[in-house]
């Protein structure tokens, strides 16, 4: 039953509909898988087998009596622990929350159920999803599955786990500055975040940044959960008009313009992680594209942009005393104080700079005839838990960001980004390439990405006990 855990999402429901495999044999595989790697992976803030086992049963009822089945009938997911489950408390990563189970399903979790999904649990985050590690001071550290001790990344940090073994096809993440991204990236996944609006998020701190998005083995798979959670929503306003076309495309990347910039301008990366970019960046030569090495001009006001906006977005939550702040991460708490410096007038022209700033990066697509921009996902490769920063980068307090330059631009931008893992270093630690595109480009993003990950197939994670 295991080989199940490593088929795409698609093949799975194929292979149900088919009744060449059952929704109880499937999820029992991604349970086994799960338990083959914790508690030591920690990855899970709110399992909920017993439910999910119930959930495939009646799924393969379902399949037997012939009834029409979704895209994704008996596909196992799992939830990061920001949007609702019903019967499942929504911690957020931090003990401060209140643990009583929700009453129904948050939009995204209600559509993945009505497509046919099995609904594993919820994923770990850290607290409050602020920074781009996987630490919490209520669940405690979720590990790299490809090295126990270094971080998975954040903050959808579990479901970049558990997409990494096999511990069930699909992860839905959310993405403020890099969350789906970034985990992604250090885990050797895809993860997805599409253009704002595109999936329906309720309102939420820092809703002008945030996206929900998949984590998958696949990039097909990615392109075909978006799909199934996209389309407007009356509990957010921001939505978008229809949906996705989740329909793959060929390899044959012939009659695109993708720019390539490796720094975009400012940022520091690592130079042996550059070097694998770099060499990654030729498949997309191969596969008929033209490419062309470029900093665009507005990569160089992203990171102010950025930081007063992070600041800005983490107030609501600022510690009322002592008490409340010795619960927290040390680093929020650090974070929520240099906030609390922060006047309105001075927060109101941030939020008019962003605006700005998108329009700036949405209008360089569109005036330069570039299609798409690649970059590196991250500076580095994962590094040890319990720290903010790799060796050798400068410390701070809080500041992460640092070591990721390159997803927050198009959390600014609204635009469209994906990280496909593009190599290993010398150490073992996966590598990230990004995708990134124009407002509402979701479909040329997904695929160049799709012809990447066929052109440059890469290693899933050694498996462990």
């Amino acid at each position: 039953m295991t080989d199940l855990c490593d088929r795409t999402a698609r093949d799975l429901a194929t292979l149900i509909a088919g009744r060449k495999a059952s929704p109880v044999e499937v999820t029992a595989a991604a349970i086994a898988r799960i338990a083959a790697w914790e508690p030591r992976l920690n990855a899970f803030a709110a399992p909920d087998f017993d439910r999910a086992m119930d959930a495939a049963r009646a799924a393969e009822a379902a399949v037997m009596r012939g009834d029409a089945l979704g895209p994704l009938h008996g596909v196992p997911a799992t939830i990061k622990d920001v949007q609702n489950v019903a019967g499942l408390p929504t911690r957020w990563g931090t003990p401060l929350t209140d643990a009583t189970p929700a009453a129904a399903d948050s939009p995204s979790v209600a559509r993945l159920r009505a497509a046919g999904a099995i609904i594993l649990g919820k994923t770990t985050l850290p607290e409050r999803g602020w920074v781009a590690l996987s630490d919490s001071p209520l669940t405690g550290t979720t590990h790299n599955p490809w090295r126990h001790g270094f971080t998975a990344g954040g903050s959808s940090s579990g479901a970049a786990a558990l997409a990494a073994i096999g511990g069930g096809a699909l992860h839905l993440g959310s993405d403020g500055a890099g969350s789906v991204r970034l985990p992604a990236h250090f885990c050797g996944v895809v993860g997805f975040k599409p253009s704002f609006g595109r999936i329906p998020y309720p309102p939420v701190a820092g809703s002008g940044l945030s996206h929900l998005g998949p984590l998958t083995r696949d990039v097909g798979d990615a392109a075909l959960m978006t799909a199934v959670l996209a389309g407007p929503h009356p509990s957010d306003v921001t939505t978008l008009p229809g949906g996705l076309d989740a329909t793959p495309a060929g390899p044959d990347l012939r009659g695109l313009r993708i720019a390539f910039s490796p720094a975009l301008g400012h940022a520091r990366v690592d130079a042996e992680f550059a070097a694998l970019v770099a060499a990654a960046v030729a498949a997309f030569t191969e596969l008929g594209a033209e490419v062309v090495a470029v900093d665009p001009p507005w990569g160089p006001r992203a990171p102010a942009v950025i930081r007063a906006l992070w600041s800005a977005m983490l107030l609501p939550m600022t510690p009322t005393n002592a008490g409340i702040a010795a619960q927290m991460d040390p680093g929020l708490v650090a974070c929520l104080r240099d906030a609390q410096s922060m006047t309105p007038a001075e927060i109101i022209p941030t939020i008019t700079a962003r605006q700005a700033f998108a329009g700036e990066v949405n209008t360089w697509f569109a005036d330069s005839g570039f299609d798409l921009l690649v970059t590196p996902s991250a500076s580095v490769a994962a590094f040890p838990t319990g720290q903010l920063h790799p060796a050798g980068w400068p410390a701070h307090a809080w500041d992460w960001l640092s070591w990721a330059e390159f997803s927050h631009p198009f959390n600014l931008s609204h635009g469209p980004a994906i990280s496909v893992p593009c190599g290993l270093t010398a150490a073992g630690l996966p590598v990230g390439l990004q995708i990134a595109g124009a407002r509402l480009e979701d479909a040329v993003v997904l695929r160049a990405a799709a012809a990447f990950q066929a052109a440059r197939p890469f290693a899933v994670v050694p498996q462990t006990t």
